[in-house]
């Protein structure tokens, strides 16, 4: 029964229906998730100690390569996996969950050692200081060298069990963990509590993603006969299919959040240069700008396994029709909220922090920031598709033109032009020149496949004559 109501999700049962199936638990775990950020921010930010928000910010490069880890294994997997599903290849199914799952385990472990053995060289490249640094290093403490294998199993987890259309699983896996970090970060930063302030946060975290673990691994367990995610070291293997399907979409995807760590940290050390209150104010800028962010990015991800699917099993109009409909809700969506952060960015940032200084500079920040939506939205939708479809080369090419050759270029060049406040422009002029590309070869992927269907159903035709 399962497996039929699986089928009729990903081949018959209408776009709207089954896209609002995969998008709308995503998209609510997109917004918890999106709380369980801004959570450190704003509690952190009611201290109105702005080394203590600073350490915050100055971390979060370090949590973003988390990512990097999380797309190699989580992205490239499920994407392998759904297009194995679309060929109906089970075996290749189990062994690429599997190969997902236990890498992203050696990594996590990896990346906990290599950090730990190389913290106070990272901490001055980060951006810490002799003011900064202790809090900095207790938010750390817990979020990587203690938390990194957790915080990328739980994302990891998440990514194959949406992989198989089980879109509601895999977001209260990850909803239960951000729920529990917005319940303990009170308890543990703020003075009634444990009065920990960055280093609580951390703690906080470390603890959801614990739990968040667990949630996949009970659920694993409870549909271990109906599931085609396995984590069973039997299906574990080094296979030049398996390890290079993974990596030709992994691979790309990992390098794009490597540049975006790369990015972050540009920016956070240009900000470092104007003071506390500046990097206070850059970072609940960012925070506020992550809300449509990781909206845009839990549309994409939703709509991955239903084009995998169906670029695997031919039915390229359903593909496109999918990609369609997307676009339409999400470019929409992304373009209100982009004018309502412009008019309310005042207000937004006060509500982080209520220090003149901090409003004034986020504020400017914000509504820089804001005028790129519209167009990330279109650039994730696009490389979604390359991702979904293995187009890895596509998706790489479109993270090195992100930040190798527009944003961190720009960064460098609207400081020079206008100190500081120019640093909030620079994803907005990157990303126009990305969306634009992005259409361009979206329309060019869709004739080529229209070409490919054409020649295909001429040769059936052919072959039904003779």
């Amino acid at each position: 029964m399962e497996d039929t109501k699986k089928s009729e999700l990903f081949e018959s049962m209408s776009i709207p229906k089954a896209v609002l199936t995969l998008a709308i638990p995503t998209v609510l775990s997109s917004l918890v998730m999106i709380f369980y950020n801004l959570a450190d921010t704003y509690f952190v930010g009611m201290l109105n100690d702005a080394v203590q928000n600073s350490a915050v910010t100055l971390a979060a490069p370090v949590l973003l390569a988390f990512n990097a880890i999380n797309n190699l294994f989580g992205v490239g997997s499920s994407s392998m996996m759904s297009r194995a599903l679309g060929r109906r290849d089970y075996e290749t199914v189990y062994k690429s969950s599997s190969f997902g799952f236990w890498c992203s385990i050696f990594c996590g472990l990896l990346f906990s050692v290599v950090f730990t053995f190389f913290k106070v060289p990272m901490l001055l490249l980060l951006g810490a200081d002799e003011v900064t640094a202790e809090a900095t290093g207790g938010y750390l403490f817990w979020t990587v060298t203690l938390g990194a294998a957790p915080s990328i199993l739980n994302v990891v987890m998440a990514n194959l069990v949406r992989a198989e259309g089980a879109a509601l699983h895999s977001s209260l896996g990850t909803m239960c963990g951000c729920l529990l970090n917005i319940v303990l970060d009170p308890i543990f930063i703020l003075p009634w509590g444990f009065n920990m302030g960055a280093t609580g946060a951390g703690l906080a975290t470390f603890i959801s993603n614990c739990v968040a673990c667990l949630y996949f691994f009970v659920l694993l367990y409870v549909k271990r006969k109906t599931t085609s995610v396995s984590i069973n070291p039997k299906h574990f293997t080094f296979e030049r299919r398996i390890v290079f399907g993974v990596g030709g979409v992994g691979v790309p995807a990992s390098i794009q959040n490597l540049l975006n760590v790369t990015g972050m940290t540009v920016l956070n050390n240009l900000t470092s240069g104007y003071g506390p209150d500046a990097i206070a104010a850059m970072g609940i800028a960012q925070k506020i700008n992550q809300v449509p962010f990781y909206l845009a990015l839990g549309i994409s991800q939703a709509t991955m396994p239903l084009i995998s699917y169906n670029y695997a099993s031919g039915n390229h109009k359903r593909m496109k029709s999918t990609l369609g409909f997307t676009s339409k809700i999400a470019i929409s969506f992304l373009t209100l909220v982009a004018v309502g952060y412009y008019v309310f960015a005042p207000q937004l940032v006060k509500a982080f922090m209520s220090e003149a200084a901090v409003i004034d500079y986020g504020t400017k920040f914000l509504r820089g920031f804001c005028l790129a939506l519209p167009f990330i939205c279109t650039d994730f939708i696009a490389v979604g598709v390359f991702q979904a479809c293995g187009f890895g080369k596509k998706s790489l090419f479109f993270a090195i033109l992100r930040k190798i050759i527009l944003e961190i270029p720009m960064l460098l060049i609207l400081n020079a032009l206008f100190p500081l406040y120019g640093l909030a422009y620079a994803q907005f002029t990157a990303e126009i020149v990305l969306a634009t590309a992005a259409v361009i070869v979206l329309i060019r992927l869709f004739k080529d496949l229209e070409k490919q269907s054409a020649a295909a159903n001429a040769k059936d035709t052919k072959a039904s004559d003779i």
